[in-house]
């Protein structure tokens, strides 16, 4: 009897040892997650305008230059992008960015398009406040990126002072 005393006792004691160990690992452990999309990027690509002022214009195709600064610490991305078309625009944001795999990023941004000159550019023709939803995947094995977004730019044109939206797309080199 003493024996089997001992026994209980000594299961007892490696149960208890093994819950604790498995607390504390369930406790001090961190989640995994994926990474975000790794690296700054500059690019080039075509623009499309959708929508116009109420004389017709902004309503175009044209080109962007993209550049994105990737804060390596947080999930936090610096954006600018140069709308060029039958006007320019400068559209600085920052973005949110959200991992859906090791080499893919969705984001939303948010910011301003500064317009330039009589002739709205695909995102207006006026100062305006924008959000920018998009996408980033670097290519495997490359330091290519293809991106894409949409730029909505609120109360972008000084005749009707409507909406625009315009996509955007293109190939990037990282640095």
């Amino acid at each position: 009897m003493l024996r089997l005393t001992g026994l209980f006792s000594t299961v007892g004691t490696l149960a208890l040892g093994s819950f604790a160990g498995m607390i504390t690992v369930a406790f001090t452990t961190e989640p995994v997650s994926a990474q975000a999309a790794y690296g700054s990027y500059v690019g080039i690509g075509p623009t499309i305008g959708f929508t116009e002022d109420d004389r017709g214009e902004g309503r175009q195709i044209g080109g962007v230059i993209a550049v994105r600064y990737k804060l390596l610490e947080y999930p936090i991305s610096l954006r600018t992008q140069g709308i060029i078309g039958a006007g320019t625009a400068v559209v600085p944001t920052v973005s949110y960015d959200v991992p859906l795999d090791w080499q893919t990023d969705v984001y939303l941004g948010a910011g301003a398009a500064f317009a330039s000159g009589d002739t709205p550019s695909p995102v207006g023709d006026k100062t305006s406040f924008v959000l920018q939803p998009g996408i980033d995947h670097v290519l495997p094995n490359s330091n290519a990126v293809l991106f894409g977004n949409a730029i909505i730019a609120f109360d972008a044109y000084r005749n009707g002072g409507g909406t625009a939206f315009s996509l955007q797309g293109g190939v990037g080199v990282q640095f």
